[in-house]
């Protein structure tokens, strides 16, 4: 808890510099009332006081009380009436990313254990995963039919993704296996995949597929982890080659569709394009140049190892993983 207030802190320290030292003085940990950011966040959540003030069974004039003392303590608006809506400040929409996270872990410390029944849980859980379309829809249909009250957030890659999830803000995440797992971690890693390059049908290259047709199109780059995107860009650097990029894209999703419309490559995994080769008309070809293999692994936070809800959720998504990982191997690749 003390870390969070850091910072927050530290998030008050940029935005407000050249008052730090007023502030810094004014802010006392001993001092700070957990339920001013518990009343923050149904504020930003709910958007008004009236509502904010129904959830959390309280009168709109406590909920506004409440909102005045924590803007003295941070020295931010926070919360403003504009064309008779509340809006968040910038501020506000930063600060509540570290508040939801804090607030959650402190309600799985209070709260008495029990066992986890995905039939009548209302658990909000987080995972950091890839955007795969054929994953998605599966995890989302076996928590559909096995936990209808269980809420699923799919956030994005971050740059601290591994900090992220030793701290329990995200509950189970997938990147490639490059490097060593930080403490407080656990993994599970999974089957070694081969690249292929993907273009739509009738793609010019395919007649004359060479090293040279894979390096002169234009090829689609996905941001995602340095397994999956700089260790390609290492070897064609390596073996004295460099390929055009012409698109970067922030998930996965999109591939296929742009590849459907355009003459560019993509190269990845057939886990991640299993169900978009028929759906958008593409083929699958071995790339002519000689790239490494990937290794992916889900790793989560080791104090939640034995967590019965944890447990549950990992072997939902890692079952569905292994699912559409065989559908992609027993698919094979599709050439002309």
């Amino acid at each position: 808890m003390r870390c969070f207030w850091q910072r927050l802190l530290n998030k008050i320290q940029q935005k407000h510099n050249e008052t730090i030292s007023c502030i810094m003085n004014d802010i006392q940990l001993g001092r700070l009332d957990l339920n001013l950011l518990v009343t923050f966040e149904a504020l930003m959540t709910e958007g008004s006081v009236a509502k904010a003030a129904e959830r959390l069974n309280k009168t709109p004039s406590a909920v506004s009380h409440a909102l005045a003392r924590l803007r003295e303590q941070v020295g931010d608006p926070l919360m403003v009436r504009v064309g008779g809506k509340m809006q968040p400040s910038p501020f506000a929409e930063s600060l509540i990313e570290d508040v939801r996270p804090i607030l959650r872990s402190i309600q799985r410390v209070v709260t008495p254990p029990k066992p986890f029944d995905p039939a009548t849980s209302t658990r909000t859980f987080r995972i950091a995963v890839p955007a795969i379309t054929a994953l998605i829809a599966e995890v989302f249909a076996r928590i559909n039919e096995e936990a209808p009250g269980v809420s699923l957030e799919w956030v994005n890659l971050g740059p601290d993704l591994y900090s992220a999830v030793a701290d329990e803000q995200i509950d189970l995440a997938l990147l490639g296996a490059d490097k060593t797992l930080p403490e407080g971690l656990m993994e599970q890693k999974m089957p070694t995949l081969q690249r292929y390059t993907y273009m739509r049908r009738g793609h010019p290259a395919v007649e004359n597929w060479n090293k040279q047709a894979w390096l002169d199109w234009p090829h689609v780059m996905v941001g995602m982890s340095n397994a999956a995107r700089q260790t390609v860009e290492d070897r064609v650097a390596r073996d004295g080659m460099e390929r055009r990029i012409g698109a970067h894209l922030p998930e996965f999703s999109g591939v296929a569709p742009l590849l459907a419309r355009t003459n560019m490559l993509g190269t990845t995994v057939q886990l991640f394009m299993v169900e978009d080769l028929q759906t958008y008309g593409l083929l699958a070809k071995r790339p002519p140049v000689d790239l490494p293999d990937i290794t992916f692994r889900f790793f989560w936070s080791t104090r939640l190892s034995q967590d019965p809800g944890s447990k549950w959720l990992r072997s939902l998504v890692i079952a569905a993983y292994e699912m559409i990982h065989d559908r992609a191997a027993n698919a094979g690749t599709q050439t002309d």
